[in-house]
């Protein structure tokens, strides 16, 4: 059975391995651990002062930050399940959150309160403008400049403006852990941490993914857009991040009243989010259904598969199916062949919106090389007609086709082996 790279194809690269990822992740990584030993020596400095212990201080403080993390990854990712994004790149955008964002706002805040908000407007209402306004300010481009990263070396990864959203909430997810330890440690020390893990961890855990997740749209305006003045979609998405997360922090000087229309814009924004994720949800079931059925002819696609790959469940259905047929390794190759198709799908999309890939002969013969290897993988060695389990009907799938691939897996392994191959042609 040829052997391809499934990661390095859905992913769209030559390689799933990348300098850029590698170097950015390795970087916030080390900055999220520089953030937990400033954390810990701060655990142990207001546990000696306030002669209790430090260190359970800060293991409290860790798991109360660890649980709105652990419901709110899941929301984010579900709005994107029919073309999920590499983990490699969520952990990156989580990590740069946690590390290079968190470590970048602590020391800029603090640097504009001391050289601006306090010598411009006094020591009290220069609080106030650092609250309102330099935080935002500062916070918000901190960790907007992993989406900018993304957009740069990772631009063909934003097929859909709800891959801007998971990006931006993944991002500000992590900014908002190592925040959160930050204020439950000081809440820990001062009696409040019950009120405090009450408000940050369960009546506003959604305050950062949600200020974020407008620039995360800008950026995915800029991706998919190929008018003159897509570049400024990010700086308008940075506005309506700054502005969002600005009223947000000024809301708490006008008490309950501030709080109640705060948490009605934010929900108008959660609102518009959901809506924009369902109308790209349709787009890329439409997509599927205008761009796989002429593949029919191939072999590697049949009209259950239309079916099947148009519906969440009918997908799980199907990798159920392959785990039954061909165990572990079946299930894996019938995920491989959903991400495959969906991607062709989006592939031919971008064709036809005048955003085509330079290499898109090259992409377009590698999802079905990928297709091929795992159609035959998840079917095994089936003697007889295959009837998969999501076929409405047993004679949908019929007996299985085999066109000559052999030239698309040879091209698709020559490009991830970066060894160039002349006179072939792609599959159509």
């Amino acid at each position: 059975m040829p052997r391809l790279d499934s990661a390095a194809i859905l992913q769209g690269r030559r390689s799933r391995y990348s300098a850029t990822l590698f170097l950015g992740t390795t970087l916030s990584v080390v900055c999220m651990i520089g953030m937990f030993v400033y954390l810990w020596m701060l655990a142990l400095a207001g546990g000696e002062a306030a002669g209790i212990d430090g260190v359970t201080g800060f293991v409290i403080s860790v798991v109360a930050a660890v649980v709105p993390v652990t419901i709110l990854i899941p929301l984010i990712l579900a709005l994107d399940r029919l073309e999920p994004e590499p983990r490699s790149v969520l952990f990156f955008a989580f990590v740069w959150g946690a590390g290079v964002a968190v470590v970048a706002s602590l020391l800029l805040n603090a640097w504009g309160m001391r050289s601006i908000a306090e010598p411009l407007f006094g020591a009290e209402t220069g609080g106030v403008v650092t609250t309102s306004v330099v935080a935002p300010v500062v916070e918000e481009s901190a960790k907007g400049a992993v989406l900018l990263i993304l957009l740069w070396r990772r631009r063909y990864e934003i097929d859909t403006f709800t891959d801007g959203v998971v990006y931006g909430g993944m991002v500000a997810l992590g900014f908002a852990f190592t925040e959160n330890i930050l204020y439950f440690l000081g809440a820990f020390f001062d009696g409040t941490l019950v009120a405090t893990f009450a408000l940050r961890g369960l009546v506003a855990p959604f305050g950062h993914p949600l200020y974020t997740a407008m620039l995360g749209i800008g950026v995915a305006h800029a991706a998919l857009s190929t008018g003159r003045f897509r570049l400024l979609a990010p700086v308008v998405g940075w506005c309506a991040a700054v502005l969002l997360h600005g009223l947000w922090n000024t809301s708490a000087y006008f008490g309950w009243a501030g709080l109640v229309v705060i948490y009605l814009v934010l929900f108008c924004v959660l609102l518009g989010i959901l809506v924009l994720a369902a109308r790209d949800r349709r787009s890329q079931i439409t997509a599927i259904g205008r761009y796989i059925p002429p593949y029919i002819s191939t072999g590697l696609v049949f009209p259950a598969d239309i079916t099947m790959l148009s519906s969440l469940s009918k997908r799980r259905h199907a990798r159920e199916w392959a785990g039954r047929n061909a165990g572990r390794k079946g299930r894996a190759a019938m995920k491989d062949y959903q991400l495959a198709a969906t991607e062709l799908a989006l592939l031919h999309q971008k064709i036809d919106a005048g955003r085509p890939r330079q290499d898109w002969k090259m992409r377009r013969d590698a999802y079905l090389a990928l297709m091929h290897v795992a159609r035959d993988t998840f079917l095994g060695r089936a003697p007889s007609p295959v009837s998969p389990g999501w076929a409405e009907k047993p004679d949908d799938s019929g007996f299985l086709r085999r066109a000559d691939f052999a030239h698309v897996i040879a091209q698709a392994q020559a490009q991830q082996e970066h060894v160039p191959r002349s006179g072939q042609r792609g599959h159509r």
